[in-house]
């Protein structure tokens, strides 16, 4: 017996003229500058050190470039790797710290998008693959799977400001 619904969700929503009212309103054809030089690191949590060093290090192959006590809870590990173009991606552990089962909330990060080349993303597969990460998911150019506390991540072979063909910077 399928279980599964014979229409896919949002699949009898048309917001096409919504979305063309936000462009019009929104999107300027002399956009200005931003504000911001890039995004210095983005933090996520990590139950295990060593396990979220050797998948983010050794599978995944971001160097590890720091590693010291977080300023703001003592015993506790910040960790930062390198994701090429200036870019971090750092970590906290909390000994000691019971945080619960993770609930996905409003305003909380959904996935973290990375952008590779298609020959990175079929290597960075294989060594996927090879331990025992499954891929959760593939659209076009895209791949998602989770890293070891469970974040959602993906690996798109589109341009850094491109996605899909098209241009998103």
């Amino acid at each position: 017996m399928n279980d599964q619904p014979t229409t896919k969700h949002g699949e009898d929503v048309d917001r096409s003229d919504e979305w063309e009212k936000l462009r019009q309103k929104y999107l300027r054809p002399d956009r200005p500058e931003s504000s911001a030089g890039g995004v210095h690191h983005l933090a996520l949590l990590s139950s295990s050190v060593p396990r979220t060093i050797e998948f983010y290090q050794d599978v995944l192959e971001f160097p590890l470039t720091e590693l010291f006590e977080n300023r703001d809870y003592q015993g506790s590990t910040h960790f930062f790797f390198d994701m090429g173009n200036g870019n971090a991606l750092a970590f906290f552990d909390f000994p000691g710290l019971d945080l619960g089962p993770y609930a996905e909330v409003l305003g909380s990060m959904h996935h973290l998008a990375i952008s590779v080349t298609p020959e990175k993303q079929a290597h960075l597969r294989s060594k996927l693959e090879a331990a025992g990460v499954p891929i959760d998911f593939e659209h076009n150019s895209s791949i998602y799977f989770n890293g070891p506390d469970g974040e959602r991540l993906e690996l798109l072979a589109d341009k850094l400001g491109e996605m899909y063909g098209e241009t998103v910077l």
